[in-house]
């Protein structure tokens, strides 16, 4: 696949989980041999880790370690999608823009909400904006959502249901940019979610917290999460939304198959605010302009300047919610086995996670 041959990529928020699996994937010539990797975030020193992670990769353990930042095939930018000209000074020479900086902690969106507007709202208009004021030759934009923007509840997934909208909107003021959204659930063990919370727990020797015992959520590990980045590039029209098939399971099953024979207990804590039982990634009222393709579920936009049709079948009669289809205890065990999440006695004992 030749997606990305010789092209520039622009990752914003680069050094969170996905940007850095996705920053791997591009840098492996998988879907072609890009021109220049670019992250771009605010955090130094997560840029620093990230940069020695990759040259040290390359060269001996006693190799001194040069920058030539803007002369590399992956380069480093400190910006903030926040701040407008930086965003300019750093979209300008990009092909491709795939914007993974948020704030995503529901909790602190909760007690910060114009913190993450600026960031998940503010900071998608800035990219609209530098293309639009610029006439910035962008190919492709692909906003990374989340199934809490469908039917949001809480200030993070309200932020990201209008990061949603802006990016979809660019299409109608940038005709040369192709702006798409991918959505999906929860990512396997990122940064800050639940898994890496459970083996903290184990760790402890308990108890293992679990808001409530009918909790659902998606499970998505995050080469599949920078698949849906991969596969809305090659295939979505402009202001469609892919939305991943995932499975999904109770989080008491998640947390179950993590504890496994130990002698840990469960407690149940309680709902907590902002939270839903079941996440939906597409809802009722989407399910009529949903489209199957494949692997992904395809959401038209509701623009009509944009809704000009699509290739397949109507997918969808209601909405695909986490509580549709559940896996078993055992399918949930083997799922996080297979992705190397399950907890041996040795680094559970030793504090350490077994990879």
């Amino acid at each position: 696949m030749t997606l990305f041959e010789g092209k520039t990529i622009v990752v914003t928020g680069g050094t969170g989980s996905l940007g850095k699996v996705l920053t791997r994937r591009l840098l492996s010539g998988a879907h072609g041999k890009p021109k220049k990797v670019i992250v771009f975030s605010r955090d130094e020193a997560k840029q620093h880790q990230m940069r020695m992670d990759y040259q040290y990769a390359h060269k001996k353990a006693t190799d001194e370690v040069i920058y030539h930042n803007f002369q590399r095939l992956l380069e480093f930018r400190i910006g903030d999608v926040r701040d407008y000209h930086s965003v300019c000074a750093t979209v300008r020479n990009a092909d491709v823009v795939i914007n993974a900086a948020a704030l995503k902690q529901v909790p602190s969106c909760e007690y910060f909400p114009y913190e993450a507007v600026q960031t998940n709202v503010t900071g998608a208009e800035n990219i609209v904006r530098a293309i639009r004021e610029n006439a910035l030759p962008v190919e492709a934009v692909v906003g990374v959502s989340t199934d809490k923007a469908c039917k949001p509840v809480n200030v993070m997934g309200m932020t990201k249901a209008v990061q949603e909208r802006i990016f979809i909107a660019g299409n109608l003021t940038s005709a040369g940019t192709r702006f798409i959204c991918v959505r999906y659930g929860n990512v396997l063990a990122s940064r800050g979610s639940v898994i890496p919370l459970f083996h903290d727990q184990i760790r402890n020797g308990g108890p293992v917290t679990i808001t409530t015992e009918e909790m659902t959520r998606f499970l998505l590990p995050l080469e599949r999460a920078v698949d849906t980045i991969c596969a809305a590039l090659e295939g979505a029209a402009p202001g469609e939304t892919f939305v991943p098939k995932v499975p999904a399971s109770r989080m008491v099953d998640v947390a179950r198959a993590l504890i496994g024979d130990r002698r840990i207990e469960m407690a149940i804590t309680g709902i907590r605010p902002g939270e839903k039982v079941h996440e939906i990634m597409v809802s009722e009222e989407e399910g009529w302009r949903t489209f199957d393709r494949g692997n992904y579920y395809a959401i038209q936009p509701m623009l009509p300047e944009l809704a000009k049709g699509a290739g397949g079948e109507k997918a969808l009669s209601r909405e695909y919610s986490s509580g549709d289809s559940l896996l078993t205890l055992e399918e949930t065990r083997q799922l996080l086995e297979t992705h190397g999440l399950l907890l041996s006695d040795a680094a559970a004992e030793e504090g350490e996670l077994l990879r």
